[in-house]
């Protein structure tokens, strides 16, 4: 089973990262360069650099899916051991409802598919959820696999039990969820003011052609423009950072 801590970046996803990179390197070239050669010699470099950035954004989205669906996952099972099922036919009736829902490749759908093999070779099922739970790094469900193991030892009413670890994590995501809608459009903006400065480089070179060829053809002007460019990624950076809200 997959290891949810670490990413590795698929062919579809450097092909699509590699695009990027190709398309940020030829503006920031063009626009603060000017330079065709300084295109090609860095193409490489961004080629790997820019995919090889992106793996965490990638592996905290993924982490922010598999949070959403064991969310749901949860409740099902709740509902299933609060009727009176066994634990192990509330798993294998939660992993057919989930098949419905998310289909046969989603990853809660896996996982679930995991636990009821593993309970079909009479495997114990705190021991299948604490595999998991370490595979995932998240800590919604490693709480999750250590209130359960402690609930089926001491022979505690699970259906209770779950449902309200279920309503922890519910309330946990739900306000992860609005810090996210919160920021969005302060991210919104910040995407605008990263672009604003190409977008003012165009239009001068546009509307005043040679004005700012002072820019590209001294050394003086070429510092500039590189001190213009890192205070740019530096602000970008920065704004990341600070938009960056983790529970």
């Amino acid at each position: 089973m997959r290891d949810y801590r670490v990413y590795t970046l698929t062919p579809g996803d450097w092909l699509r990262e590699g695009c990027i990179a190709a398309a940020i390197a030829a503006l920031i070239c063009w626009t603060f360069y000017r330079s065709l050669l300084l295109f090609f010699l860095s193409l490489p470099a961004a080629l790997i650099i820019y995919p090889l950035t992106q793996k965490n954004k990638l592996r905290d989205r993924r982490l922010w899916q598999l949070t959403l669906e064991f969310k749901e996952a949860m409740w099902i099972v709740s509902g299933y051991l609060s009727a009176g099922l066994s634990v192990e036919n509330a798993y294998e009736r939660s992993w057919s409802e989930l098949r419905k829902i998310y289909g046969d490749r989603e990853m809660i759908t896996e996982e679930f598919a995991a636990v009821v093999r593993g309970l079909r070779l009479n495997k114990p099922v705190e021991i299948l959820l604490k595999d998991f739970s370490d595979r995932s790094g998240l800590a919604d469900i490693q709480n999750f696999s250590e209130v359960f193991a402690i609930a089926k030892r001491s022979g505690g009413n699970l259906g209770d039990i779950i449902e309200r670890t279920t309503g922890v994590i519910r309330d946990r995501t739900a306000v992860s969820e609005e810090i996210r809608n919160l920021t969005a459009s302060r991210r919104y903006e910040q995407n605008i003011m990263n672009i604003l400065p190409f977008g003012m480089i165009l239009y001068i070179r546009i509307t005043s052609p040679g004005f700012m060829d002072v820019m590209y053809e001294t050394l003086v002007g070429r510092i500039i423009m590189s001190a213009s460019l890192a205070l740019l990624v530096g602000a970008a950076l920065l704004a990341r950072r600070i938009l960056d809200i983790r529970m």
